[in-house]
């Protein structure tokens, strides 16, 4: 940090040994976060100074990032451009930086390509975490970020990234940690409600390795010695005390109330200015004018200028500019920096000096750097500050060329949001703008079309559907066939993003009809690939058959490849060699390797989303984990581990961990996830919420509501539908369960044309446990009236199952999965109208036998309690015991408090005694099993028996090896169920 103090470091000691414990901590290998916050010249520059220092002394290398107050003007990465910058020009990093080209975007290189995809960005992000992580390998680092509430959303995004799933997790197994500390700063009094930083800082200050540390304002008696160190001469007590009154804590203010002195220290002298801008001026008012107008220059520059510019705009000869740079710097107004800049020592004192201008000197001054920049060369800063200071000097032309050179600037570097910003501020500006002066390859459709592109690289969907309605709107009836069919299917796919499907299909059929076929036409041919994708979603398979065999065949000619893997995924889909067949995975395995070598990650995923769900739905579950990996594992090596296809499948390999009962596995990787994910993406963890709510864990259900705040999202929706359903059944609410599902299938069906979500199989399922339970619950009673009627809600519900498993949303039956729900639909069915029925349960547990434990045990024991009511005793014990043992192993407490009350109502506990069964645990085994059932650590089990922990560690692996338990949950569930030890009153476990 190229800042020097030459006042005393009083009053933040606590605060500073916070931070040189976090970087002594980072030095070591535990890499962390710190967020300071404070008002305006509360402190924070001098305690980050500090601390830099600090880490300095200590052998670390600190990289220092500013953000800059440019107005409503981005400047994309701007503190990460100027980290990397002094990496750049550090030959211990040349190596480092070469393993990462994805990084020479920010630094210049490669900036001739034009790709905005997601792909571009998040390969950025990748290459910015690994670049860190390869130069904390080669020293200790800490970055620096100040004046964060300035940031733009590209620097906001890669901060985010960067602490939630880069620099600071932990590395891979057999490489060294990150030696790595982070500290961020802000003014806590900037951030107004609706600030964009906000929500960043609720997100970070939920990460485990983020810290946060507020800068209150100093103690009195602080701020007292503050204001004698200050003074060589004696101050009188009176005067102290009038400044420390009035700096409220503030160290800045009470510098500025310090230096504002009259030369008369007479009690009676004039009162000092009371507003802080005052104060400052009156500091100012005491240069020279050739050094306040230097000031006043600076000022419409922002907080830092370079020497060069600056020299440029105020046009002094060099020895007067000179002389008045070293009076600014003499009263510590303004601060040179390393790198031939000044920055104003505090952002207050240029906020003032700024605010004081005349406006007609602050439009000319503008207009001067504007002119200025335009001959500096075109890069991504001068760029964004020339717009800037175009637009304030109302050269709405320049302004105009400014942005869009802007908006190119921020696309190659992978700054969709920036692009944005750039290309509507040149869509606000073109009306106003002379028609000889506008672009001449643009128009203000072409525009609105690249914002709303722009806005769905920066996950901003809704957004994007209504900037390709304005498009629309703005294309009117005299736009040319081609610019309108495209402006049709960029909508239509958009619409299909928010799940918004009908309206889809009335677009792609628009765009369709507006351009022939003949002769063929890149256009047409994306037209046609985005129409069938809609047809599909509404159910019309015939004409989306028959336009895709017809756009393959262009495709195909026009050597347009990943059109060609695109309309074979749809074809895959629309055949019955669909994708649960390994004809149909072929195909797509044909499909993904077209995409990859056309280099369209967005399709290739798609391919490898279809591969694996196909494997999944045709029961293969090996094969779909197979899948997934390489999935997952390309998408993050691509940078799209947050795009949609990327989510959904992170989804079903959460799902697939579900069902194969590996619940630890899954609810781990979970709460990893959960501070990755971004907001859209909640769902993608959702089988995490089926543990919790199998496991009798508080919360589930208030998580699922949660997922259905905010816009429509069609597999939050669904996530949330399942959990909903199956804890008003478990709660015994059947009037819950079905009204969720029926609202949940309300909810799919809305959009999608079909009317058929596959999921409504496991839904009424769901929901038909509830009912049958009630329908049997009165019947025993004798209300046979209100037997009947759940009796015939019962068939409503089967009807839906039998419907969906026949012609589900892809017209085809359902697999083994879908068929198991069916079974047990239909067996529930039979339940509710006349009882339990032996043979359903038994084709129920056979159709669950494809590998899903927990469904598997839950109909165990429905077909227990058959067997029980057919009198069939030993065989509903053996079922019985086999369910509780799997409830057991995979926590699921409320079904073996379930299978614990129909083995005791049942008499069917005909079992070994507790002592042929377990080996003998010795006194203090017993003692430490004790202790562990009321789950107590190691070292509290050590302490409570006078021995080390290490020593109860052993004791705990021999109680788990006598017990065949492979953790200690499962083998307190074990002892609690052989009686070795008793349940705590009023336990559930």
């Amino acid at each position: 940090m190229a800042q020097t103090f030459g006042t005393p470091f009083i009053g933040r000691h606590g605060e500073l040994a916070r931070l040189t414990g976090v970087l002594d901590r980072a030095r070591e290998g535990t890499p962390r976060a710190v967020v300071v916050s404070g008002d305006a010249g509360v402190g924070k520059t001098r305690v980050l100074t500090e601390a830099a220092a600090h880490a300095t002394r200590t052998g670390m290398t600190v990289l220092t990032g500013h953000c800059v107050d440019l107005g409503d003007v981005g400047l994309p990465y701007l503190p990460f451009t100027e980290i990397l910058g002094v990496l750049g020009g550090d030959e211990r990093f040349a190596a480092a930086l070469a393993a990462h080209p994805a990084v020479g975007r920010l630094l210049g290189a490669g900036g001739g390509g034009t790709d905005t995809d997601t792909s571009t960005r998040l390969r950025l992000f990748e290459g910015v975490a690994g670049l860190l992580a390869d130069a904390a390998d080669i020293t200790p680092l800490l970055l620096v970020l100040e004046d964060l509430h300035w940031a733009d959303q590209s620097s906001r995004d890669l901060l985010r990234f960067l602490l939630s799933r880069g620099v600071l997790q932990s590395p891979t197994p057999g490489s060294p940690a990150h030696r790595l500390a982070l500290f961020a700063s802000y003014r806590a009094d900037d951030l107004h409600r609706r600030h964009p930083l906000r929500p960043l800082l609720a997100e970070l200050v939920r990460l485990p390795s983020v810290d946060r540390l507020e800068l209150r304002p100093m103690a009195d008696a602080e701020v007292a010695r503050l204001v004698r160190a200050l003074r060589t001469d004696a101050l009188s007590d009176t005067t102290v005390r009038r400044i420390v009154d009035r700096a409220e804590g503030n160290a800045f203010y009470a510098e500025e109330l310090l230096a504002a002195l009259p030369g008369d220290l007479d009690p009676a002298a004039p009162a000092m200015p009371s507003g802080l801008a005052d104060l400052l001026l009156i500091r100012i008012e005491q240069l020279s004018d050739t050094a306040q107008q230097v000031l006043r220059t600076a000022a419409v520059a922002g907080r830092r200028v370079e020497h060069d510019l600056l020299r440029d705009a105020v046009q002094l000869p060099e020895d007067e500019l000179e002389s008045a740079l070293r009076e600014a710097v003499g009263r510590q107004l303004l601060v040179p920096g390393e790198d031939a800049t000044y920055s104003f020592r505090h952002a207050l004192a240029r906020e003032a000096v700024y605010t004081d201008l005349l406006p007609g000197e602050r439009v000319r001054l503008h207009g001067a750097f504007a002119k200025l920049l335009a001959g500096r060369g075109h890069t991504a800063k001068s760029a964004a500050e020339r717009a800037h200071h175009s637009r304030e000097s109302h050269d709405l032309a320049d302004a105009l060329t400014a942005s869009l050179e802007a908006a190119d600037h921020a696309q190659r570097v992978g700054a969709p949001a920036e692009e944005l910003h750039h290309v509507e501020a040149a869509l606000e500006l073109w009306p106003a703008v002379d028609p000889g002066a506008r672009p001449r390859d643009g128009d203000p459709v072409t525009l609105t079309l690249r914002a709303s592109a722009a806005a769905a690289h920066a996950g901003q969907t809704h957004r994007a559907v209504s900037l390709t309605r304005a498009a629309l709107a703005r294309a009117g009836s005299d736009a040319d066939s081609e610019l309108a069919a495209r402006v049709r299917y960029t909508l239509a796919g958009n619409l299909m993003r928010v799940d918004s499907l009908k309206a889809a299909f009335t677009y792609s059929s628009e765009a369709l009809a507006m351009i022939p076929a003949e002769p063929p036409s890149y256009t047409w041919v994306w037209a046609a690939a985005t129409h069938v994708m809609a047809a599909r979603y509404m159910g019309h398979d015939e004409d989306a058959e028959r336009v895709a065999r017809q756009a393959l065949h262009t495709a195909e000619e026009l050597r347009l490849a990943d059109a060609q893997a695109d309309l074979i995924i749809s074809l895959v889909g629309l055949e019955d060699r669909n994708r649960r067949t390994a004809e149909g995975r072929e195909r797509l395995r044909r499909a993904r390797d077209l995409a990859r070598g056309a280099g369209n990650v967005s399709v290739e995923m798609r391919a490898l989303f279809n591969l694996a769900i196909g494997a999944y739905e045709s029961g293969a579950l090996d094969e779909c984990l197979t899948w997934l990996a390489e999935g997952l594992e390309w998408a993050n090596r691509s940078g799209l581990a947050s795009s949609p296809y990327a989510l959904e499948l992170r989804y079903l390999q959460s799902l697939i961990l579900y069902t194969l009962g590996r619940w630890d596995e899954c609810a781990r990787a979970a709460a990893v996830d959960a501070e990755r994910l971004p907001p859209a993406g909640g769902f993608a963890v959702g089988p995490a919420l089926y543990i919790s709510l199998a496991r009798g864990e508080e919360g589930a259900t208030e998580r699922a509501r949660a997922l259905l705040g905010g816009p429509f999202d069609w597999m939050a929706t669904l996530v949330a539908g399942i959990v909903l359903a199956d804890a008003a059944a478990l709660r015994g609410d059947p009037e819950g369960a079905v009204t969720s599902v029926r609202t949940t299938l309300a909810a799919l069906s809305e959009g999608s044309g079909n009317g058929r979500p596959d999921i409504g199989v496991r839904l009424a399922a769901l929901a038909l446990s509830a009912v049958a339970d009630a329908a049997v619950e009165l019947r025993t009673n004798g209300d046979d009236a209100g037997a009947l009627r759940w009796a015939d809600i019962a068939t409503e519900l089967v009807e839906v199952a039998r419907s969906t498993a026949a012609k589900g949303e892809d017209g085809s039956r359902q697999g083994p999965e879908g068929l198991a729900w069916l079974a047990r639909a239909e067996a529930e069915w039979l339940r509710a109208r006349s009882g339990p029925d032996v043979a359903a349960w038994e084709l129920t547990v056979a159709a669950f036998d494809y590998g899903d434990p927990y469904e598997l045990a839950r109909s165990e024991r429905r077909l227990a309690e058959a067997l029980l009511v057919a009198d069939r005793r030993e065989e509903a014990a053996e079922r019985a015991r086999a369910a509780r043992d799997t409830a057991v192993r995979l926590g699921a407490v409320p079904l073996r408090e379930e299978l614990d009350t129909l083995i005791r109502r049942g008499r069917l506990a005909d079992a070994p005694s507790a002592a042929d069964r377990v080996p003998a645990l010795t006194a203090r085994e017993s003692d430490v099993l004790r202790l562990l059932a009321r789950g107590r650590t190691n070292r509290q089990i050590g302490e409570e028996l006078f021995i080390t922990g290490k020593t109860a560690s052993v004791h705990v692996s021999n109680i788990l090896a006598k017990l065949g338990a492979a953790g200690r949950t499962e083998a307190v569930a074990i002892a609690y169920r052989e009686g070795l030890v008793e349940p705590p009153p009023n336990a559930r476990a």
